[in-house]
């Protein structure tokens, strides 16, 4: 989810919560291609004709391809989270997430949320 959108529907810890989760639903899914993977290849061994000998590569390939996208996203989504959260905090009064959105840009750069402290009303701006 963009982050200035996020913010303004659920709040910034809760967009934080979601893409988390979001980010280890994926890292689930690259355990158990993980497991395919392994169920194919001991499965590859065991048959001699050719039909079963091709769905056992295709099982191969595509688990292969899945778990590599699955770990990517799992990354990609971890790495959002944890940059935007890097920015999270007041400048001026150091207070974690308690803020209110101003304005969200998105663009071809990126997602930019300008943000308002509850606690000194100070501005910044939280790249993601």
């Amino acid at each position: 989810m963009v982050l200035s959108e996020g913010i303004r529907r659920h709040g910034f810890r809760k967009w934080y919560e979601r893409e988390l989760l979001s980010s280890h639903g994926h890292l689930a899914l690259s355990f158990v291609c993980a497991v395919a993977l392994l169920g194919a290849f001991e499965a590859a061994s065991e048959f001699a004709d050719w039909p079963d000998r091709l769905l056992d590569a295709v099982s191969i390939v595509v688990s292969g391809a899945i778990g590599a996208w699955a770990i990517r996203r799992y990354l990609y989504l971890l790495m959002h989270a944890e940059h935007a959260a890097n920015q999270a905090d007041c400048p001026q009064c150091g207070v974690y997430a308690r803020f209110t959105l101003v304005e969200g840009r998105s663009g071809r750069a990126g997602d930019t949320a300008v943000v308002r402290c509850r606690e000194c009303a100070h501005q910044w701006s939280i790249e993601a």
